[in-house]
């Protein structure tokens, strides 16, 4: 159970923007597996029995009321976010084109539109409101003029999968919000250092852009502190070939004022990812770090320190130099193994359920360390004062 309640820390991003299939395809695909089977019941309808239409019009109605009413929503919200200014929003992005059912995941170069972000989220919000509204003109229009029951009763059930399956829906209904989202890459947009040699990229009016090789770096150093943090931790945990370019990039940004900056939704600190990552390169990185000023008491959401966040992902080499009395951080004198979380756990509790036993044995060992260290100087300074 607890480690349900930590698998954010996982796997946050869950998916690096290059790797990321297009949003949407996975449900594109599922739900042919219920529009057919609701196609062929619906064909089944009695038509011409008035009480059956009756309840369709009634269902159909009440269902689009819905829809049309979370549609203006998301597109009074869309807009009025995506235009307001904000870090990362006027950012340029290359658009992925629109999902289709039977795309190939392994299809070697695609097309992305080259456009800023906020331009697309008025976009995206804007198609979703024309959509909705002009399926609704048709439903009606064929129901009403050619007697169609078909599309009603398609659209009682299609209706709600299709919003949900929305990417703007998904991140105001059921997410974090757009402000949160500027930085998550929550449409499958890629920056130009994802893209292959193979895809190419367009203007919005369709028009070839060619993109050249100095564009990189000024894409690279665009990204910021929060994005390059997640991708590091991202490498971290999928693709460690990627991880020493993220490291280096991250501690290229890093100086004595931002040292102890914390992500926006997670409260995360660099020194917690480092001590986690696992990877004894980590180790330079981390002294780097307390050199700049990094503070290790530091909590995120979940109230957990750096030295929590070693301990629940077993990164030896991390927890060593949280420990380290001498080079490191000397955690257990500044009480960081005494540090309960939100829900009673200390770093030595999350190693012991989470069966990381050389972590734990590190943290007891240091523990037993400092208190005989403690007792030694007692015993020499009473000797003294009696001298």
């Amino acid at each position: 159970l607890h480690s349900c309640q930590f698998i954010e820390k996982c796997s946050v991003p869950a998916t690096h923007p290059s790797k990321r299939p297009p949003p949407g395809s996975k449900m594109a695909f599922n739900k042919m597996f219920v529009m057919l089977p609701v196609m062929l019941a619906a064909r089944k309808i009695d038509g011409e029995d008035p009480n059956i239409v009756f309840m369709l019009r009634c269902g159909y109605g009440s269902v689009q009321i819905v829809i049309l009413l979370l549609v203006a929503y998301i597109y009074i919200t869309a807009t009025t976010v995506a235009s307001a200014s904000g870090e990362g929003k006027n950012r340029i992005i290359y658009a992925p084109p629109p999902p289709q059912p039977f795309d190939d995941p392994n299809a070697k170069g695609k097309k992305y539109t080259e456009t800023t972000w906020s331009a697309y989220v008025i976009s995206q919000a804007r198609s979703l409101l024309g959509s909705t509204i002009f399926g609704t003109f048709m439903t009606v229009g064929l129901h009403l003029y050619k007697g169609m029951v078909v599309g009603l009763a398609m659209q009682i059930i299609m209706g709600p999968l299709n919003l949900m399956d929305n990417n703007l829906v998904k991140c105001l209904l059921m997410g974090a919000g757009l402000n949160a989202a500027a930085e998550e890459k929550i449409f499958g947009e890629v920056s130009r250092e994802d893209l292959t040699e193979d895809d190419t990229v367009v203007d919005g009016m369709g028009n070839p852009v060619e993109l050249k090789k100095k564009d990189v770096k000024s894409e690279k150093n665009s990204r910021s502190l929060e994005e390059v943090l997640q991708e590091v931790w991202w490498a971290a945990k999928n693709d460690t070939s990627k991880l020493d370019a993220d490291m280096k990039t991250l501690m290229s940004m890093l100086k004595k004022g931002n040292i102890n900056f914390q992500t926006k939704e997670t409260q995360w600190t660099p020194v917690m990812i480092m001590a986690a990552v696992g990877v004894k390169r980590a180790q330079s990185a981390l002294r780097q770090l307390k050199a700049l000023g990094a503070d290790p008491a530091i909590t995120d959401e979940d109230g957990w320190n750096a030295m929590h966040w070693a301990a629940f992902h077993g990164s030896v080499s991390g927890m060593k130099v949280l420990l380290d009395a001498q080079n490191g951080y000397d955690a257990i004198s500044l009480g960081l193994h005494e540090v309960a979380d939100k829900f009673g756990k200390t770093p030595l509790d999350l190693a012991h359920d989470e069966g990381k036993d050389e972590v734990k044995s590190l943290i007891e060992k240091a523990m037993v360390d400092t208190q005989a260290t403690e007792e030694k100087e007692g015993t020499d300074t009473g000797l003294r004062k009696r001298k």
